[in-house]
């Protein structure tokens, strides 16, 4: 009689954001006798700020592999990803890998991947934000192209692949960094961030920066810079590294009315956002989040991937300047909207671990 063996499913991180969107996925494999999930983290976030505390907070795992990669030019630390990649993954031998989001870590996962004939689901695939300067957008088209299974948080993803001529394996299945705030907002709530900021609700702005057209146009990040610290609000900016150094190096002056901290965790970041008069960022993953929370959203960018976050009404488009900064959060001011906020899905984790063991079970 032969004994079945286990199902093994390496899941490729490398930054907060691939962190936040494995807790679930993790959490749902791990209810599945025959499945050993295995964890291999690239080294892309190697700040304890951004990496260490999210594993402690939400029960994840430690990685099977930190890969060590580090920071480096993006071609660079691709290449030496995948080269890092390939050798785990040759000695795992999985039967799916799983990578997250749109970060370098999660292309240098689909290259490796598809070098070594593994079969690849990608989860939030479909998104495009149609400015192919962007890192992230090349990293997700990228992917995206090279996946066996396609994971969609929004059926504006399904239909963004559709238009580029991609149909087969691809799934409406939700958003999952939405069942970890429906999982985590009420422990969040009991955050004391507020109190030992000496924050009160709705007595500030929050704002964050990490996108490369921001930090690494000195004129941009100037320009942000000079426009938190001419608003009406003390506005707290949880540096995110690249940021802090940006402007230490190119001597960018933080005003009096810029609240500068180091990066916070995940439950006390989602405080601060739940407590904020309104939001200013330029991450796809606080966009949604401040939509979750029924709290104004300005994005510093000229444009988004989160579409529905923009029709909704609860985030704006400014990019860097401050004038259309200033009339976003003015409008906010006058009127919140009254239409329903980012699209929720619960439950797709569960889903997509399904069709995942089924394209698994008809490959046998």
């Amino acid at each position: 009689m032969t004994t079945k063996r286990n199902i093994k499913i390496v899941n490729i991180i490398g930054a907060r954001p691939n962190i936040m969107k494995i807790a679930p996925l993790v959490e749902e494999m791990k209810k599945h006798r025959r499945i050993e999930p295995l964890l291999v983290h690239t080294g892309q976030h190697y700040d304890a700020g951004m990496s260490d505390v999210f594993f402690r907070e939400l029960s994840i795992p430690r990685p099977d592999y930190n890969l060590g990669v580090g920071s480096g030019p993006c071609e660079k630390q691709i290449a030496e990803m995948v080269r890092r990649l390939e050798t785990a993954l040759v000695k795992e031998s999985p039967d799916i890998v799983f990578v997250y989001g749109d970060t370098n870590s999660t292309l240098a996962g689909a290259l490796a991947s598809e070098r070594l004939d593994i079969p690849l689901a990608h989860v939030e695939a479909g998104l495009r934000s149609f400015n192919r300067a962007m890192p992230e957008e090349a990293n997700r088209v990228k992917t995206d192209r090279m996946s066996n299974i396609l994971f969609c948080p929004t059926r504006t993803a399904v239909e963004n692949l559709r238009r580029e001529g991609i149909t087969k394996g691809v799934y409406l299945v939700g958003d999952v960094m939405l069942d970890m705030l429906a999982r985590y907002a009420k422990e969040a709530k009991r955050s004391r961030i507020l109190a030992r900021l000496g924050l009160k609700n709705g007595g500030y702005y929050l704002a964050t920066v990490h996108r490369a057209g921001n930090t690494d146009d000195v004129r941009r990040l100037k320009a942000l810079m000079r426009a938190f610290d001419k608003l009406d609000k003390t506005v707290v900016f949880p540096a995110h590294p690249r940021t802090a150094k940006a402007i230490v190096c190119n001597g960018i002056k933080v005003g009096d009315n810029i609240a500068l901290i180091k990066p916070v965790s995940y439950f006390d970041m989602l405080a601060l956002e739940m407590g904020a008069a309104a939001i200013l960022t330029d991450s796809g993953g606080v966009q949604k989040e401040a939509a979750f929370f029924k709290v104004p959203c300005v994005t510093l960018r000229d444009e988004t991937e989160w579409v529905e976050t923009v029709k909704s009404g609860w985030n704006i488009l400014t990019g860097v300047s401050e004038a259309k900064i200033d009339r976003a959060l003015a409008k906010f001011a006058r009127c919140r909207p009254r239409t329903r906020t980012y699209p929720r899905t619960a439950g797709s984790a569960h889903k997509m671990l399904q069709i995942a063991l089924k394209f698994m079970k008809g490959r046998e």
